[in-house]
């Protein structure tokens, strides 16, 4: 079988590299800033499209979006550090001024007082300790301050030096014993005021430390978010995952024992305490298992298999005991770690020693799941799109012992799937889910649901109501290639050389019996690509051949011969193409078997992370091999491309005319210059429908 690293494993897209990129380091900068300025496109329009969402959402759209948001709470450390600085300006600031109207009494002698008793001008005295609070007949005057000695009364004093009895009966001496809240106040407030200050200083730190998540009392526990099976937002279930029979099938039995438990335990009966679900990037892993949560009605935790790992060796551990022990205390319920290689790859490969953090932690998974009573109503799922690389014993039976496998959608699924997309999309009367569906090998549910997304943001952005089956074939091209590059404008001479290298590609593919049907050939510009080839096969494969792959590299290099043959040169454009040709011919020697001088030997591992396994002077045969192979699909072009550069050159220039051509213009434009169109399938397919089951015909053939 063909294995390719990208999902649209059945996709031919044969791009044509602008002139410009010489050096496509450069270009990363580039993609990022187109990526960005449609990111920001498609979310200003998408939020055209639904009116009520709009009203929900205005104040949120007036912000400005670059405008860069900095958290608001406990957990921001610098947010925290500007409250301090704030609360110690208004602290200075309230205090200044209260200070600032206090105006300070004047200092006095205990003679000057004796002489203004003398004068008439005190009004009264108030003794508080050994401080004398002088008041005066004339209230605009500023009050006196003096000290005494504490040893005699402030009458004998007066009339010690000098004040008359008559003098004395004029005044009013005021005896006040310092005590009470304001006095102990006044003697405490130099030490209190900084420590309460120091205090909120520390609170404040404590709370970011916190939010930081370093507070050494819940460092060990699980970060796992739960799903309440009541939260109608959130709910899942299988009417919402299209596709995936099998597995849905697979999946039953759980919802069924977490229903009704009883039933199986009667009869002695065990669930699987363990699922493992494997399949490629978006193959709805994750949306299967909340539909299973949500199916049986139960509590659903989730969390991911890098948040068990911490620079601190025991804290996954403790992560794990207290993510089993809340899910225990919800049975039934469901634990769904997501990604579960990056703490369950194989043990004993020498990375971290015996305590590595990562190995710690899985042997707790592994205690845990084993440690389960029959009764226990916890099941755990699992998964992964690297079963290869995980530990034998968490697929033991008895943890792991289900394994469900899901494949990329097929037709009929990738159809069942876009109308799950679609129900709440209005959609325009000549839209045909089928034919998208036919259009999309390859693309799984999460591409699929970028698909139709895309195609409602096309749809808003030129102000219509309802989507249209032109914006979903639109946002086919855009979610494999990216979006339309239109200020990328090509000079005349560039325009004629990738509409030449497009057309090169697609007239070896139509020669070709084992080449998929071109769809369509467009030189409008599309993310890295100044033009590009696609070719769909009419039904899905699993499988490929040698001959497939054969006129698959020849068919590549059809862009890199017609501009050697046309122009007696060559551009950066077919780089790509030579990168895709180089990996394929090496892939047939070395890992399909492919090679009738090395023969059915496997030198390669299918995940390619092996290394090379063999001598130099096998080596050497491979990289002989592989020029031989991509030498005799050259000479293949060349001979095809040469009858027919007649054909060649006049559908070049209707290419630069209207600078895209669907099968159906194309085809027409093949058989005006009479190229004949080979399908080594077309009689094969046929006879599939007669028959309607493949295997009969081969039993009948058997018989």
């Amino acid at each position: 079988m063909r294995k390719r690293a990208k999902n649209h494993s059945n996709l031919g897209l044969f791009l044509y590299n602008s002139p410009h990129m010489k050096k496509p380091e450069n270009t990363d900068n580039l993609d990022q800033k187109e990526e960005k300025v449609e990111s920001e496109e498609s979310n200003n329009e998408g939020t055209k499209s639904n009116p009520e969402t709009n009203k929900k959402d205005a104040p949120a759209k007036r912000k400005s979006p670059n405008l860069k948001k900095v958290p608001i709470g406990p957990g921001n450390f610098w947010n925290n550090m500007l409250s301090t600085v704030l609360l110690l300006i208004l602290v200075m600031f309230v205090f200044s001024y209260i200070t600032d109207n206090q105006t300070a009494p004047e200092e006095l002698t205990i003679t000057d007082v004796v002489e203004q008793v003398k004068a008439g001008e005190v009004d009264a005295i108030v003794v508080r300790g050994s401080t004398l609070e002088i008041s005066y007949t004339d209230e605009t005057r500023n009050s006196g301050e003096t000290r005494r000695e504490v040893g005699a009364p402030i009458s004998e004093s007066l009339v010690n030096l000098g004040v008359t009895p008559e003098e004395m009966a004029a005044i009013t001496i005021d005896y006040q014993n310092e005590t009470g809240f304001l006095f102990w106040l006044g003697q405490f407030a130099p030490f209190l005021f900084p420590l309460i200050l120091l205090g909120v200083i520390i609170w404040f730190f404590t709370r970011s430390v916190k939010g930081a998540g370093m507070q050494a009392m819940s460092f060990g526990n699980s970060k796992a978010r739960m799903i309440d099976p009541n939260d109608t937002n959130q709910k899942v279930t299988f009417k919402d995952v299209a596709g995936a029979k099998e597995a849905k099938q697979e999946l039953e039995e759980i919802v069924d024992f977490l229903k009704n438990p009883k039933k199986f335990l009667d009869i002695g009966a065990e669930i699987p305490k363990g699922v493992m679900m494997m399949g490629s990037p978006g193959t709805g892993k994750t949306l299967l298992a909340r539909a299973v949560a949500g199916e049986a009605g139960v509590p659903f935790f989730s969390i991911s298999g890098s948040e068990f790992v911490e620079m601190f060796v025991g804290v996954g551990a403790s992560r794990v005991r207290d993510l089993f022990q809340m899910a225990k205390k919800n049975a039934p319920a469901i634990i769904f770690v997501d990604e579960i290689d990056a703490v369950g790859r194989v043990r004993g490969t020498g990375v971290g020693g015996g305590n590595d953090e990562r190995e710690q932690t899985l042997n707790q998974i592994l205690v845990e799941m084993d440690g389960f009573e029959p009764n226990a109503k916890v099941i755990v799922m699992a998964a992964t799109n690297r079963p290869d690389v995980l530990d034998p014993a968490l697929l033991r039976p008895g943890r792991f012992d289900r394994r469900v496998t899901i494949d990329l959608p097929d037709r009929g699924d990738r159809e069942e799937i876009l109308k799950v997309h679609a129900r709440k999309k209005p959609l325009q009367e000549d839209v045909n889910l089928e034919i998208i569906a036919q259009r999309t090998p390859g693309f799984s549910g999460a591409d699929l649901y970028s698909l139709m997304n895309e195609g409602a943001i096309l749809a808003a952005r030129e102000k219509r109501k309802k989507v249209g089956q032109f914006d979903l074939i639109r946002s086919i091209e855009k979610v494999m290639l990216g979006p339309e590059r239109k200020t990328h404008v090509l000079s005349k001479y560039e325009k004629l050389v990738t509409a030449y290298h497009e057309v090169g590609h697609a007239l070896v593919a139509s020669v070709l019996p084992y080449a998929d049907p071109v769809q369509k050939v467009s030189i409008i510009s599309r993310g890295r690509a100044a033009g590009y080839t696609l070719k769909l096969p009419d039904q899905d494969r699993k499988m490929h051949t040698r001959k497939e792959f054969l006129d698959d590299i020849a068919m590549t290099l059809g862009g890199y011969v017609t501009e050697e043959m046309i122009f007696g040169d060559l551009s950066t454009g077919p780089s790509n193409d030579l990168q895709v040709i180089a990996s394929t011919a090496r892939d047939m020697v070395t890992k399909y078997g492919m090679s009738d001088k090395l023969g059915p030997v496997a030198l390669e591992s299918m995940n390619g992370d092996g290394g090379r396994r063999y001598s130099g002077d096998v080596a050497k045969m491979v990289d002989q091999e592989v020029s031989r192979i991509i030498e005799e699909a050259k000479q293949k072009a060349t001979d095809i491309l040469v009858k027919h550069k007649d054909a060649l050159e006049g559908i070049s220039k209707k290419l630069m005319e209207v600078e895209t051509l669907e099968r159906d213009e194309y085809e027409a434009l093949l058989k005006q210059y009479g190229v004949e169109i080979k399908d080594a399938y077309e009689e094969m397919y046929k006879e599939d429908k007669k028959v309607g089951d493949p295997t009969r015909s081969l039993e009948a053939k058997v018989d």
